[in-house]
């Protein structure tokens, strides 16, 4: 079966009517107002409610390291940029009955795509995703933030799990 090809007017072959389409939409948007933000003393709003910013660590509200090195999120994170180091808490402190903190925990920011399933598996809610958007650096290495650098980000997180509490 053949399909025919509509036959084109002289109007239709000259292209004026593309190109007279493509001036009015030019001109209904020359009136519009102008929107200029002063970026780092005034803050965009390009992002909806539903935006999942970089993810960061959290604290408890005792300032303890809510993280239990469980590596779910680790496991879970699809570019592999997250790498978790385990080691064990202060036998000592008050929070004993807690088997294990990290030793090291770095996020790549570079390979991080904001998926958030980082923050849907941690058991512990120790991971949240900050509606930070301009993460900038001069080189590769100061994009993979370490534990105090996330930390740093996070700040402390009031929640009601309460794990550490002696009973």
């Amino acid at each position: 079966m053949m399909l025919q090809r509509p036959r084109l007017s002289l109007w239709e072959k000259s292209y004026l009517p593309q190109i007279l389409k493509g001036l009015w939409l030019t001109l209904k948007h020359i009136p519009r107002r102008k929107v200029t933000v002063q970026y780092p003393e005034q803050r965009p709003t390009l992002h909806g409610p539903h935006y999942r910013g970089a993810p960061t660590l959290v604290k408890d509200p005792e300032g303890r390291v809510k993280c239990v090195s469980c590596q779910l999120c680790e496991f879970v994170c699809p570019p592999k940029a997250i790498r978790i180091t385990p080691g064990h808490r202060q036998p000592a402190g008050a929070d004993a009955n807690v088997e294990k903190e990290p030793r090291g925990f770095d996020i790549d920011m570079l390979r991080c795509i904001y998926c958030g399933l980082c923050q849907e598996v941690c058991p512990e809610e120790a991971i949240f995703l900050k509606r930070h958007f301009a993460i900038t650096g001069y080189s590769r290495e100061e994009l993979v933030f370490g534990k105090e650098k996330l930390l740093e980000l996070g700040g402390v997180h009031q929640d009601q799990i309460w794990k550490w509490k002696n009973k």
